[in-house]
Protein backbone atom coordinates (compact mmCIF):
# COMPACT_ATOMS: atom_id res chain seq x y z
CA UNK A 1 0.00 0.00 0.00
CA UNK A 2 0.97 3.64 -0.35
CA UNK A 3 0.24 6.01 2.52
CA UNK A 4 -0.94 9.37 1.21
CA UNK A 5 -2.27 12.70 2.49
CA UNK A 6 -4.99 14.89 1.03
CA UNK A 7 -3.68 18.29 -0.07
CA UNK A 8 -5.63 21.31 -1.31
CA UNK A 9 -2.74 23.27 -2.85
CA UNK A 10 -0.32 25.83 -1.46
CA UNK A 11 -2.78 28.71 -1.86
CA UNK A 12 -5.65 26.97 -0.06
CA UNK A 13 -4.04 24.64 2.48
CA UNK A 14 -2.44 25.43 5.84
CA UNK A 15 -0.37 22.25 5.46
CA UNK A 16 2.72 22.40 3.22
CA UNK A 17 4.24 19.69 1.06
CA UNK A 18 7.42 19.92 3.16
CA UNK A 19 5.41 19.14 6.29
CA UNK A 20 3.62 16.24 4.64
CA UNK A 21 6.92 14.76 3.50
CA UNK A 22 8.10 14.62 7.12
CA UNK A 23 5.23 12.33 8.22
CA UNK A 24 6.69 8.82 8.42
CA UNK A 25 5.88 6.59 5.44
CA UNK A 26 3.69 9.18 3.69
CA UNK A 27 4.92 8.97 0.12
CA UNK A 28 2.29 10.84 -1.86
CA UNK A 29 -0.46 13.44 -1.83
CA UNK A 30 -4.00 13.23 -3.15
CA UNK A 31 -4.79 16.60 -4.76
CA UNK A 32 -7.34 18.11 -7.13
CA UNK A 33 -7.87 21.23 -9.22
CA UNK A 34 -10.42 22.61 -6.77
CA UNK A 35 -10.91 25.88 -8.63
CA UNK A 36 -12.27 24.16 -11.75
CA UNK A 37 -16.07 23.79 -11.86
CA UNK A 38 -17.50 20.29 -12.14
CA UNK A 39 -17.82 19.32 -15.79
CA UNK A 40 -14.87 21.35 -17.03
CA UNK A 41 -12.02 19.39 -18.61
CA UNK A 42 -8.70 19.36 -16.76
CA UNK A 43 -6.26 20.77 -19.29
CA UNK A 44 -2.80 19.29 -19.72
CA UNK A 45 -1.03 22.48 -18.65
CA UNK A 46 -2.92 22.60 -15.32
CA UNK A 47 -2.38 18.89 -14.69
CA UNK A 48 1.32 19.15 -15.53
CA UNK A 49 1.83 22.17 -13.28
CA UNK A 50 0.17 20.39 -10.33
CA UNK A 51 2.26 17.27 -10.96
CA UNK A 52 5.52 19.22 -11.27
CA UNK A 53 4.94 21.08 -8.00
CA UNK A 54 4.16 17.90 -6.05
CA UNK A 55 6.90 15.70 -7.46
CA UNK A 56 9.50 18.48 -7.03
CA UNK A 57 8.92 18.09 -3.29
CA UNK A 58 9.73 14.37 -3.48
CA UNK A 59 6.13 13.16 -3.17
CA UNK A 60 4.05 11.16 -5.66
CA UNK A 61 0.76 12.09 -7.37
CA UNK A 62 -0.84 8.79 -8.40
CA UNK A 63 -4.32 9.27 -6.93
CA UNK A 64 -6.71 12.20 -7.46
CA UNK A 65 -9.56 13.34 -5.21
CA UNK A 66 -11.73 14.37 -6.83
CA UNK A 67 -12.61 14.84 -10.48
CA UNK A 68 -16.16 15.93 -9.76
CA UNK A 69 -19.08 14.67 -11.82
CA UNK A 70 -21.37 17.35 -13.26
CA UNK A 71 -24.94 17.36 -11.93
CA UNK A 72 -26.36 16.98 -15.47
CA UNK A 73 -24.70 13.54 -15.63
CA UNK A 74 -26.27 12.53 -12.32
CA UNK A 75 -29.69 13.84 -13.34
CA UNK A 76 -29.44 12.31 -16.82
CA UNK A 77 -30.00 15.45 -18.90
CA UNK A 78 -29.23 15.52 -22.65
CA UNK A 79 -26.23 17.75 -21.94
CA UNK A 80 -24.52 14.94 -20.03
CA UNK A 81 -22.71 13.60 -23.09
CA UNK A 82 -20.78 16.86 -23.46
CA UNK A 83 -19.67 16.71 -19.82
CA UNK A 84 -18.74 13.04 -20.16
CA UNK A 85 -16.46 13.92 -23.08
CA UNK A 86 -14.79 16.52 -20.86
CA UNK A 87 -14.37 13.86 -18.18
CA UNK A 88 -12.66 11.56 -20.67
CA UNK A 89 -10.25 14.34 -21.55
CA UNK A 90 -9.43 14.79 -17.86
CA UNK A 91 -8.74 11.05 -17.53
CA UNK A 92 -6.42 11.10 -20.55
CA UNK A 93 -4.47 14.11 -19.31
CA UNK A 94 -4.12 12.73 -15.78
CA UNK A 95 -2.87 9.41 -17.12
CA UNK A 96 -0.05 11.21 -18.94
CA UNK A 97 1.54 12.15 -15.60
CA UNK A 98 1.09 8.70 -14.09
CA UNK A 99 -2.22 8.99 -12.23
CA UNK A 100 -3.58 5.51 -11.54
CA UNK A 101 -6.76 6.11 -9.52
CA UNK A 102 -9.48 8.78 -9.62
CA UNK A 103 -11.77 9.13 -6.62
CA UNK A 104 -15.22 10.61 -7.35
CA UNK A 105 -18.73 10.51 -5.94
CA UNK A 106 -22.27 10.39 -7.28
CA UNK A 107 -24.04 12.24 -4.47
CA UNK A 108 -26.72 14.68 -5.64
CA UNK A 109 -25.94 18.35 -4.91
CA UNK A 110 -23.85 17.84 -1.73
CA UNK A 111 -20.61 15.87 -1.36
CA UNK A 112 -21.08 15.41 2.40
CA UNK A 113 -23.08 16.89 5.27
CA UNK A 114 -22.21 17.86 8.84
CA UNK A 115 -24.19 19.92 11.32
CA UNK A 116 -21.26 20.97 13.53
CA UNK A 117 -17.68 21.59 12.41
CA UNK A 118 -16.36 22.16 15.95
CA UNK A 119 -18.08 19.75 18.31
CA UNK A 120 -16.05 19.79 21.57
CA UNK A 121 -14.69 16.48 22.86
CA UNK A 122 -13.82 15.67 26.46
CA UNK A 123 -10.08 16.01 25.79
CA UNK A 124 -10.45 19.63 24.64
CA UNK A 125 -10.20 18.91 20.91
CA UNK A 126 -13.00 19.55 18.43
CA UNK A 127 -14.37 17.43 15.60
CA UNK A 128 -16.92 17.23 12.80
CA UNK A 129 -20.37 16.01 13.84
CA UNK A 130 -23.72 15.12 12.24
CA UNK A 131 -27.07 15.33 14.02
CA UNK A 132 -29.99 14.14 11.90
CA UNK A 133 -32.51 16.07 13.99
CA UNK A 134 -30.74 19.33 13.19
CA UNK A 135 -30.83 18.58 9.47
CA UNK A 136 -34.59 18.01 9.62
CA UNK A 137 -35.06 21.57 10.82
CA UNK A 138 -32.84 23.28 8.26
CA UNK A 139 -33.06 24.23 4.61
CA UNK A 140 -30.14 23.51 2.26
CA UNK A 141 -29.46 27.24 2.10
CA UNK A 142 -29.19 27.39 5.89
CA UNK A 143 -26.74 24.48 5.86
CA UNK A 144 -24.59 26.24 3.25
CA UNK A 145 -24.44 29.42 5.32
CA UNK A 146 -23.60 27.63 8.58
CA UNK A 147 -20.84 25.53 7.04
CA UNK A 148 -19.35 28.55 5.29
CA UNK A 149 -19.57 30.71 8.42
CA UNK A 150 -17.73 28.09 10.49
CA UNK A 151 -15.03 26.96 8.06
CA UNK A 152 -12.23 29.32 9.19
CA UNK A 153 -12.47 31.08 5.84
CA UNK A 154 -11.65 27.93 3.82
CA UNK A 155 -13.98 26.68 1.11
CA UNK A 156 -15.24 23.28 2.22
CA UNK A 157 -15.32 20.82 -0.73
CA UNK A 158 -18.85 20.49 -2.07
CA UNK A 159 -20.11 23.47 -0.06
CA UNK A 160 -18.43 26.37 -1.86
CA UNK A 161 -20.46 29.54 -1.31
CA UNK A 162 -20.62 30.31 -5.02
CA UNK A 163 -22.91 27.30 -5.37
CA UNK A 164 -25.59 28.76 -3.11
CA UNK A 165 -27.27 30.52 -6.01
CA UNK A 166 -27.88 27.26 -7.87
CA UNK A 167 -29.30 25.24 -4.98
CA UNK A 168 -33.00 25.92 -5.59
CA UNK A 169 -32.54 25.29 -9.29
CA UNK A 170 -30.77 21.99 -8.62
CA UNK A 171 -33.46 20.81 -6.23
CA UNK A 172 -36.06 21.56 -8.90
CA UNK A 173 -34.08 19.46 -11.41
CA UNK A 174 -33.83 16.57 -8.95
CA UNK A 175 -37.49 16.59 -7.86
CA UNK A 176 -38.44 13.65 -10.10
CA UNK A 177 -35.11 11.78 -9.92
CA UNK A 178 -35.47 8.48 -8.07
CA UNK A 179 -32.79 6.16 -6.68
CA UNK A 180 -33.38 3.89 -9.70
CA UNK A 181 -32.81 6.86 -12.00
CA UNK A 182 -29.57 7.68 -10.21
CA UNK A 183 -28.39 4.08 -10.60
CA UNK A 184 -29.21 4.16 -14.31
CA UNK A 185 -27.35 7.44 -14.77
CA UNK A 186 -24.32 6.13 -12.87
CA UNK A 187 -24.27 3.05 -15.11
CA UNK A 188 -24.52 5.25 -18.20
CA UNK A 189 -21.61 7.39 -17.01
CA UNK A 190 -19.37 4.45 -16.13
CA UNK A 191 -20.06 2.55 -19.34
CA UNK A 192 -19.24 5.70 -21.30
CA UNK A 193 -15.86 6.28 -19.65
CA UNK A 194 -14.69 2.67 -19.17
CA UNK A 195 -13.04 2.39 -22.62
CA UNK A 196 -11.01 5.53 -21.83
CA UNK A 197 -10.09 4.17 -18.39
CA UNK A 198 -8.98 0.89 -19.91
CA UNK A 199 -7.00 2.64 -22.64
CA UNK A 200 -5.27 4.90 -20.09
CA UNK A 201 -4.96 2.34 -17.27
CA UNK A 202 -6.80 4.62 -14.83
CA UNK A 203 -9.16 3.09 -12.27
CA UNK A 204 -12.30 4.83 -11.03
CA UNK A 205 -12.98 4.54 -7.28
CA UNK A 206 -16.39 5.80 -6.20
CA UNK A 207 -16.67 7.38 -2.74
CA UNK A 208 -19.63 6.21 -0.63
CA UNK A 209 -22.38 8.65 0.25
CA UNK A 210 -21.59 10.65 3.38
CA UNK A 211 -23.60 10.04 5.47
CA UNK A 212 -25.03 6.89 3.87
CA UNK A 213 -28.71 7.84 3.81
CA UNK A 214 -31.03 10.30 2.08
CA UNK A 215 -30.73 13.98 3.03
CA UNK A 216 -33.16 16.79 2.16
CA UNK A 217 -35.21 14.22 0.22
CA UNK A 218 -32.42 13.61 -2.31
CA UNK A 219 -31.70 9.99 -3.25
CA UNK A 220 -28.41 8.43 -2.21
CA UNK A 221 -27.32 5.07 -3.52
CA UNK A 222 -23.78 4.10 -2.42
CA UNK A 223 -24.77 3.37 1.15
CA UNK A 224 -24.11 -0.26 2.15
CA UNK A 225 -22.80 -3.71 1.16
CA UNK A 226 -25.72 -4.40 -1.19
CA UNK A 227 -25.09 -1.12 -3.00
CA UNK A 228 -21.36 -1.82 -3.33
CA UNK A 229 -22.08 -5.26 -4.77
CA UNK A 230 -24.56 -3.75 -7.23
CA UNK A 231 -22.07 -1.05 -8.27
CA UNK A 232 -19.37 -3.62 -9.08
CA UNK A 233 -21.84 -5.87 -10.90
CA UNK A 234 -23.53 -3.34 -13.18
CA UNK A 235 -20.18 -2.44 -14.75
CA UNK A 236 -17.92 -5.47 -14.17
CA UNK A 237 -14.74 -3.94 -15.61
CA UNK A 238 -11.86 -3.97 -13.11
CA UNK A 239 -11.53 -0.25 -13.80
CA UNK A 240 -14.81 0.32 -11.95
CA UNK A 241 -14.00 0.17 -8.25
CA UNK A 242 -14.50 1.53 -4.76
CA UNK A 243 -13.02 4.07 -2.41
CA UNK A 244 -13.52 2.46 0.98
CA UNK A 245 -14.36 5.29 3.37
CA UNK A 246 -14.76 3.83 6.84
CA UNK A 247 -16.10 7.08 8.25
CA UNK A 248 -18.85 7.35 5.61
CA UNK A 249 -20.04 3.74 5.51
CA UNK A 250 -19.26 3.37 9.21
CA UNK A 251 -21.66 6.17 10.13
CA UNK A 252 -24.51 3.66 9.81
CA UNK A 253 -24.76 1.05 12.59
CA UNK A 254 -26.18 -1.33 9.97
CA UNK A 255 -22.91 -1.47 8.04
CA UNK A 256 -20.22 -4.04 8.78
CA UNK A 257 -17.06 -2.57 7.26
CA UNK A 258 -15.15 -5.86 7.38
CA UNK A 259 -17.92 -7.63 5.44
CA UNK A 260 -17.98 -4.82 2.88
CA UNK A 261 -14.22 -5.19 2.41
CA UNK A 262 -14.55 -8.94 1.91
CA UNK A 263 -17.36 -8.40 -0.59
CA UNK A 264 -15.55 -5.74 -2.64
CA UNK A 265 -12.24 -7.59 -2.49
CA UNK A 266 -9.67 -6.54 -5.06
CA UNK A 267 -11.97 -3.82 -6.46
CA UNK A 268 -10.99 -1.48 -3.57
CA UNK A 269 -8.42 0.96 -4.95
CA UNK A 270 -8.38 3.73 -2.35
CA UNK A 271 -9.07 3.69 1.39
CA UNK A 272 -10.02 6.59 3.66
CA UNK A 273 -9.46 5.29 7.17
CA UNK A 274 -10.89 7.07 10.21
CA UNK A 275 -13.06 6.32 13.20
CA UNK A 276 -16.50 7.58 14.21
CA UNK A 277 -18.69 7.36 17.28
CA UNK A 278 -22.16 6.41 16.06
CA UNK A 279 -25.72 6.32 17.37
CA UNK A 280 -28.37 5.81 14.68
CA UNK A 281 -28.53 9.00 12.53
CA UNK A 282 -26.13 10.85 14.78
CA UNK A 283 -22.36 10.53 14.75
CA UNK A 284 -19.19 12.43 15.47
CA UNK A 285 -15.69 11.93 14.19
CA UNK A 286 -12.95 10.90 16.60
CA UNK A 287 -9.24 10.15 16.78
CA UNK A 288 -8.29 7.27 14.48
CA UNK A 289 -7.64 4.65 17.17
CA UNK A 290 -10.11 1.80 17.67
CA UNK A 291 -10.81 2.71 21.30
CA UNK A 292 -11.76 6.27 20.32
CA UNK A 293 -14.88 5.30 18.38
CA UNK A 294 -17.25 2.59 17.19
CA UNK A 295 -15.04 0.98 14.53
CA UNK A 296 -12.40 -1.70 15.03
CA UNK A 297 -9.56 -0.31 12.94
CA UNK A 298 -7.39 -3.40 13.55
CA UNK A 299 -10.02 -5.66 11.99
CA UNK A 300 -10.48 -3.23 9.09
CA UNK A 301 -6.75 -3.17 8.31
CA UNK A 302 -6.60 -6.96 8.71
CA UNK A 303 -9.48 -7.41 6.25
CA UNK A 304 -7.81 -5.10 3.73
CA UNK A 305 -4.64 -7.16 3.86
CA UNK A 306 -6.58 -10.42 3.58
CA UNK A 307 -8.21 -9.33 0.30
CA UNK A 308 -4.81 -8.29 -1.05
CA UNK A 309 -5.32 -4.53 -0.97
CA UNK A 310 -2.30 -2.79 -2.50
CA UNK A 311 -3.75 0.62 -3.30
CA UNK A 312 -3.66 4.05 -1.66
CA UNK A 313 -4.54 4.83 1.95
CA UNK A 314 -4.94 8.18 3.60
CA UNK A 315 -5.81 9.19 7.15
CA UNK A 316 -9.18 10.83 6.82
CA UNK A 317 -10.69 13.77 8.69
CA UNK A 318 -8.80 14.78 11.81
CA UNK A 319 -9.79 16.63 14.94
CA UNK A 320 -8.56 20.14 15.66
CA UNK A 321 -5.92 19.66 18.37
CA UNK A 322 -3.09 21.62 20.04
CA UNK A 323 -4.57 25.00 19.09
CA UNK A 324 -4.27 24.45 15.35
CA UNK A 325 -6.40 26.69 13.12
CA UNK A 326 -7.09 25.07 9.74
CA UNK A 327 -9.77 23.86 7.38
CA UNK A 328 -12.10 21.80 9.63
CA UNK A 329 -11.16 18.14 9.37
CA UNK A 330 -7.99 18.87 7.39
CA UNK A 331 -5.39 20.14 9.81
CA UNK A 332 -1.90 18.69 10.06
CA UNK A 333 -1.51 17.39 13.58
CA UNK A 334 -4.31 14.87 14.08
CA UNK A 335 -4.10 13.51 10.55
CA UNK A 336 -0.34 13.05 11.00
CA UNK A 337 -1.04 11.14 14.22
CA UNK A 338 -3.61 9.11 12.30
CA UNK A 339 -1.09 8.26 9.58
CA UNK A 340 1.41 7.07 12.19
CA UNK A 341 -1.25 4.95 13.90
CA UNK A 342 -2.32 3.39 10.60
CA UNK A 343 1.31 2.73 9.67
CA UNK A 344 1.76 0.90 12.97
CA UNK A 345 -1.43 -1.10 12.51
CA UNK A 346 -0.46 -2.07 8.98
CA UNK A 347 2.99 -3.26 10.06
CA UNK A 348 1.63 -5.17 13.07
CA UNK A 349 -1.07 -6.94 11.06
CA UNK A 350 1.34 -7.72 8.25
CA UNK A 351 3.94 -9.25 10.56
CA UNK A 352 1.36 -11.22 12.57
CA UNK A 353 -0.09 -12.68 9.37
CA UNK A 354 3.37 -13.82 8.26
Amino acid sequence: MQMTFRWFGKEKDTVSLDQIKQIPNVVGVVPALHDLPAGEAWTMDRVQAMYDEITASGLTMECIESVNVHEDIKIGLPSRDRYIENYKESIRNLSKVGVKVICYNFMPVFDWTRTDLYMPLSDGSTCLCYDGKQVEGKSPEDMFREIDDNSNGYAMPGWETERMGEIKELFEKYKDVTADDLWANLKYFLEAIMPTCEECDVKMAIHPDDPPWSIFGLPRIITDKTAVEKLLAIVPSKYNGLTLCTGSLGASPNNDIVEIIKSAGDRIYFAHLRNVQINNQWFNETAHESNAGSLDMYEIVKALQEVGFDGYIRPDHGRMIWGEVARPGYGLYDRALGACYLNGLWEAVEKSRK
